[in-house]
């Protein structure tokens, strides 16, 4: 007894494929410039949080205040580099 097979799926040819949306590409994807600038306001806006925080919190001078900012600013970079 033999069975029948069915031939494999045929792909579409690049020339053939949809112009939307595919699933390597969600519809909602942002333009490239403007993830860029959100993620800079992510970093920087962690810097200046955390450095006004230190600030109001008592740190002894600006520059212990900064050196908190410098620390929520290599958090917040690697928050945006592991999100991607």
């Amino acid at each position: 007894m033999t069975r029948s097979r069915r031939p494999p799926a045929k792909r579409p040819r690049a020339s053939e494929a949809p112009d939307g949306p595919t699933a390597t590409e969600p519809a909602t994807r942002l333009p490239r410039r403007r993830t860029v600038l959100v993620d800079l306001a992510i970093m920087i806006g962690a810097f200046a949080a955390a450095s006004g925080g230190a600030e109001l919190a008592g740190a002894a001078n600006l520059g212990t205040a900064l050196s908190f900012g410098q620390i929520a600013f290599a958090l917040a970079a690697f928050y945006v580099f592991m999100r991607r």
